[in-house]
């Protein structure tokens, strides 16, 4: 496998969290989106990915794209341990609280988006970080809630046991602590991620432990 990554991609760390708990060995091949040009929009990635996005990850011939499709074939094709608990209405769930992060959350605050508030619109930094941080407050007030409700034993999203859930939470905490937003409102996500970020799969996929870190 060779994954197509950035240390701080969010969507990158998610997928980089997932081939670790499952085990499985990768070939890391950063793709740098910094600098006046990034790498992700260069001809030769982007015959791999039209998008320009990162992460992406080739697998004996397969070219996958976006993060939880990936993780979801990961799911498929390495089913242990697993991501997704059992039963349609806890799968249900989980997937309702992963796409809470991924879906809503993270969009809004992605790398573009926010180089579009600060070039085209003309934005100045600190409306920038106010963006930012009313986006984060918005979700997370809500999976706070869901959280609370759902968590089995106070260390992970839902029920007892790391879910994919987790595996989206996790690099958007991380974010938002990067951008000094206020994390104090949340003591069932903060508990949540402490546990987390202890367990080996989740230590090794942090974005300073890569290869491309600054």
């Amino acid at each position: 496998m060779r994954l197509y990554t950035y240390f701080r991609s969010s969507a990158a760390y998610r997928v980089r969290i997932a081939l670790n708990y499952k085990g499985l060995s990768y070939e890391s091949v950063p793709v740098n989106l910094r600098g006046p040009v990034s790498e992700q929009r260069s001809a030769s990635y982007l015959k791999l990915n039209p998008q320009g996005l990162v992460p992406l990850l080739e697998d004996e011939g397969q070219v996958l794209r976006q993060s939880l499709a990936i993780i979801e074939y990961l799911e498929e094709t390495h089913p242990s341990p697993a991501l997704l608990p059992v039963g349609a209405s806890a799968r249900a769930a989980v997937r309702a609280l992963t796409l809470a992060i991924a879906c809503d959350i993270h969009p809004l605050n992605n790398l573009r988006v926010l180089n579009y508030l600060r070039g085209p619109l003309g934005c100045e930094q600190p409306r920038v970080d106010a963006w930012y941080a009313h986006w984060i407050a918005q979700g997370f007030g809500a999976l706070e809630t869901e959280a609370a409700r759902g968590t089995g034993d106070g260390r992970h999203l839902y029920g007892d046991a790391v879910t994919l859930a987790d595996v989206c939470l996790v690099p958007q905490m991380y974010n938002a602590r990067r951008m000094n937003c206020d994390l104090a409102g949340y003591p069932t996500l903060r508990a949540i991620e402490a546990h987390l970020t202890g367990l080996p799969a989740f230590a090794a996929a942090a974005p300073e432990r890569q290869a491309d870190a600054d």
